[in-house]
């Protein structure tokens, strides 16, 4: 190993090529972390979202709460719900090949259609104006 000279560290010796890699080598380190949180806590959740979805198509879930009001969950109701959990699942087979948030964010979208397709026209709402009435994690 060299001796740093009179002024001079050890560091100081590095190239900005040395410096940059080692950098880039943490940030993609981090960033393949962070991915890999993330697409786990996003499969837990989508794996939740279908469970609840396949309940309700299964009929386990017989009444919904509109305005207010118990309904009954008709069968196109149920049929509705089949799309949404099977949609839930392509979602979660997409994520398990790869973790693209674009991607993510266009199935999300399209899922918001399905799941408002499943509700009363009058009842159809945004995720975002749904979630203002729901509880925050």
């Amino acid at each position: 190993m060299k001796r740093a000279g009179k002024g001079q560290s050890l560091r100081a010796r590095r190239s900005f090529n040395d410096v940059m890699a080692g950098r880039i080598f943490q940030i993609r380190r981090r960033v393949k972390l962070d991915t890999q949180q993330l697409r786990m806590k996003t499969i837990r959740q989508l794996e939740q979202l279908f469970d609840f979805a396949s309940a309700i198509a299964r009929g386990q879930v017989q009444y919904q709460r509109l305005e207010g009001k118990m309904h009954l969950i008709t069968l196109k109701e149920r049929q509705g719900w089949t799309r949404v959990a099977g949609y839930i699942a392509q979602i979660l087979q997409n994520i398990g090949k790869g973790f693209d948030e674009k991607q993510v964010d266009e199935d999300l979208a399209e899922l918001e259609k399905f799941l408002n397709e499943t509700m009363p026209e009058d009842q159809a709402k945004t995720v975002e104006e749904a979630a203002e009435g729901a509880p925050s994690k």
